[in-house]
Formats: C-alpha cells, structure tokens, sequence
C-alpha cells in the first residue's frame, strides 16, 4: 500500500498530534516525584526493619511492626501510581499515532483516538486518585513522639 504524501496534511498531523504531549510531559514528571517517594519509602522501610532487627523490647517490636504494614501500604500506592502513569502515557503514545496516521493516511480511526485518549486522562487521574491517598497517608502516619512526652 503506496500513501500520497501530502505536506499539508503531515504538517496538519504532527500539528494535532503534539498537543497530548503536553500530558505526557505531566505524567513523566509525576513518575518521578512517585518514583522518589517510594525511594523513601524503601529506605524509610530497611532502617525500621534494621532496626527492629536488633530491639528486644516489645513496644519497639510492636511499633515497627505497625510502621512497616503501613510502610507496605504506602509502597502499594505508590506502585499502583506508578503502573497507572506507565499506562496513561502508552495509552496517550497511541493517541498521538492514531491522530497522525488519521491526517497523514486519511485512515477512519477516529473513535479510537477519542477511546485511548479519554482512558489516558482516565489512569491518570486514578493515578492522581492513588497518589493523593498515598500523601494523606503519610502525613497522618506521622507520629511525633517527643511532643506526646513534653
């Protein structure tokens, strides 16, 4: 199969087809803000469990124990983040091939165009879901134990 090229018509498509990768330019940005906070989780998660490792009193066992589970929870939200951005920017990618071979080829795929771009938006906001959940977290997990002593 031979395609015309038309310079309007590619000009018109890499035109329509740039605009979504703005999002992308979002959701690589998110990736690594996420991809850091789960860094910290990990470390945050070793120096307790190295920690617990060599503690024998029991309210510290305990505490730890607490603070790992909710370590582990936090790290599933980060993780589930993370493969939700990996997903809305494949499913944007695909947007931005469809738009172009749709003005470059004069290919009818329209619908899935709207179709990948609209679930893009959707993963990217249950990754904003995902990561709003995993700051709330973190934040009512802090615990202050010097201000409850004073």
């Amino acid at each position: 199969m031979v395609f015309a090229i038309d310079n309007t018509a590619i000009t018109h498509g890499i035109q329509l087809a740039v605009a979504p990768v703005f999002l992308l330019t979002a959701v690589a940005g998110m990736i690594g803000a996420v991809a850091g906070r789960l860094a910290r989780i990990i470390d945050r998660a070793r120096l307790v469990e190295g920690r617990s490792l060599d503690a024998t009193d029991s309210a510290v066992l305990q505490r730890a124990a607490q603070e790992l589970q909710q370590l582990r929870l936090r790290g599933q939200l980060a993780n589930g983040c993370i493969a939700l951005l990996t997903c809305c920017a494949l499913l944007i990618g695909l947007t931005i091939i469809v738009l172009f071979l749709r003005e470059t080829a004069a290919m009818q795929i329209s619908g899935y165009a709207v179709a990948s771009f609209l679930l893009g938006v959707l993963c990217f906001m249950a990754a904003l879901l995902c990561f709003l959940a995993e700051t709330f977290l973190a934040t009512r997990l802090l615990d202050f134990q010097v201000a409850r002593r004073h």
